[in-house]
């Protein structure tokens, strides 16, 4: 799956990328009134991975239906279309929008926004508020909810537990961690924003860890995410735990990352006799009992 935030709205990829490769586009997180995202810069580099400050930046969902959903559905990979809302009403009124569509495969709760009716506790590290929102969601739409976790948590297990009791068909695990870099120059910020979401390599091993725990306490399938490059990376992945994986920062670097990621993991299917990748889904965990 190519992952929320890095490929625009899908079609900015045309070209550049073969989505017959692709599992799914999840577009960039729409919101009901559009967004002008935080002020520039909005992306830095960092060892090992990079800094985005978006701000959730989009066209809002009116013109999201109107242009920009029929045309990522006109590539041909299935289009999952990531939401975010400030309450759980917000959500419920975005997800019945786009639910409502035929080119709609799936709906992304994007928890891990701001959250503005309870600032000093964020949607994604409180249960209950996880619960909410999924809840809502999930009373307003019958396509599938996926629920996009977040890494900056004490307790992601419940977190992911209360998604999976409000009706979530499936888990991102997960969004990125804050961090942060100072031009020496200037001895400001290099973001706008001050601090952004750090993801790419660095990101992998948190993340990872957390497919690993979570695929533990919960049934419903996870999508691993943070530092997807490699079909070897994609593997540690399937093995932690996770029945698919999403491709973001590797995107800026290759387009087309998930023909090479495919191409490497039919390989590797070949050289170890499996014939499916579910057949690697968990293995790190049986081997540890």
């Amino acid at each position: 799956m190519l992952a929320s935030g890095t490929v625009g709205y899908g079609g900015e990829l045309s070209g550049l990328c073969d989505f017959s490769s692709v599992g799914a586009i999840v577009t960039k997180t729409v919101t009901e009134a559009p967004r002008d995202g935080n002020r520039p810069p909005r992306l830095a580099e960092t060892p090992g991975g990079l800094l985005n400050a978006i701000g959730l930046e989009n066209v809002g969902i009116e013109r999201f239906l109107d242009e920009k959903l029929p045309a990522a559905a006109a590539l041909g990979a299935p289009v999952v279309v990531s939401v975010a809302g400030d309450s759980p009403a917000a959500f419920a009124r975005l997800a019945r929008r786009v639910g409502e569509r035929p080119e709609t495969a799936a709906v992304e709760i994007n928890i891990s926004c701001p959250n503005v009716e309870r600032a000093r506790r964020p949607v994604w590290d409180d249960p209950d508020a996880t619960a909410a929102v999924v809840a809502a969601a999930r009373a307003a739409t019958g396509k599938p909810l996926l629920v996009k976790l977040s890494p900056n948590t004490a307790d992601a297990l419940s977190v992911a537990e209360a998604a999976q009791r409000a009706g979530a068909d499936a888990l991102v695990v997960a969004n990125t961690l804050p961090g942060m870099r100072i031009d020496i120059e200037t001895g400001r910020p290099a973001l706008g924003n001050a601090t952004g979401g750090l993801s790419g390599r660095a990101l992998m091993p948190v993340n990872l860890a957390l497919v690993w725990r979570i695929a533990a306490g919960v049934s419903i399938p996870l999508a691993g995410s943070g530092g997807v490059a490699t079909a070897e990376d994609a593997l540690e992945y399937l093995m932690a735990g996770a029945s698919a994986v999403q491709v973001g920062t590797a995107l800026f670097l290759d387009p087309d990352a998930a023909t090479t990621i495919a191409e490497g993991l039919r390989r590797r299917m070949a050289h170890d006799g499996v014939r499916s990748v579910a057949e690697y889904k968990g293995m790190a965990g049986r081997m540890s009992t």
